[in-house]
C-alpha cells in the first residue's frame, strides 16, 4: 500500500478540520496505508514565518512530503480561502514538492458559498507544486460536524459527522486511495 501524509491547516486546537483529518487517517490506515500526519499549528511559528527550512521541525516536515506517495490537505475556509497556515507551509516547500504525488484537497466551512475554494484557490497551488493528479476534493459543511469531548472507545473517533456527509467524505477518500493504487504500477515501471 501507499505512504500517505495528511495535513491539518487549522490554527485551532479544537478544530473540526483536524478532527475530521483524524477520521480520514483512521480510514486510510484501516485500508492498509501507512499514514503520517502534520498539524501545521504545531510547527514552530518563528521557523514557519521565516521560511527556515533548516530548522529541524521544518526540515522533518519537508522530508515527510518527500517520502509520501499521496498527500491529503485539509483546511478550514476563512474569508473564502484556505487558511494562512496552509499558505505559509506550502510557500516553504520546494517548487516540485508534490511531483509524482496524488493529492486530495479537503475543506471545512460554514457555507456552501465557499465550496469553490477547492477548485479555484487550492487546486491551482497544489498543481503549481508539481502534482499532476489532484483528485476531486471534498467540502464538508461545519453544520454536519460535531466535536466529541472524549474518544469513542468503540470507533476511536473524536468527531461525529452526519451519516450522509460522512459517507460522501469517505467516498472521496476512497477515490484518492484508488488513484494511489492505480498509480503504483506506473511508478514501478519507471524504476
Amino acid at each position: 500500500m501507499a505512504t500517505i501524509l495528511t495535513i491539518s491547516a487549522s490554527p485551532s486546537a479544537r478544530s473540526k478540520t483536524a478532527r475530521t483529518r483524524h477520521l480520514i487517517d483512521r480510514h486510510l490506515t484501516e485500508a492498509g496505508h501507512t499514514v503520517t500526519s502534520i498539524d501545521v499549528r504545531d510547527l514552530p511559528p518563528a521557523a514557519l514565518l521565516a521560511a527556515d527550512s533548516s530548522h529541524p521541525a521544518i526540515a522533518a516536515a519537508i522530508e515527510l512530503f518527500e517520502q509520501a506517495d499521496g498527500v491529503v490537505v485539509a483546511t478550514p475556509v476563512y474569508k473564502a480561502s484556505y487558511s494562512g497556515l496552509l499558505k505559509i507551509l506550502l510557500d516553504l516547500l520546494p517548487q516540485r514538492a508534490l511531483a509524482d504525488k496524488v493529492v486530495l484537497p479537503l475543506a471545512t466551512g460554514g457555507t456552501l458559498a465557499h465550496v469553490l475554494v477547492l477548485d479555484y484557490a487550492l487546486r491551482p497551488v497544489l498543481t503549481a507544486l508539481g502534482s499532476s493528479e489532484v483528485v476531486q476534493g471534498y467540502f464538508l459543511l461545519d453544520q454536519f460536524v460535531t466535536l466529541d469531548d472524549e474518544v469513542d472507545s468503540e470507533t476511536g473517533q473524536v468527531v461525529t459527522i452526519a451519516a450522509d456527509a460522512k459517507e460522501s467524505l469517505l467516498r472521496a477518500v476512497d477515490r484518492f486511495s484508488l488513484a494511489l493504487a492505480n498509480r503504483a504500477p506506473v511508478a514501478a515501471l519507471a524504476a
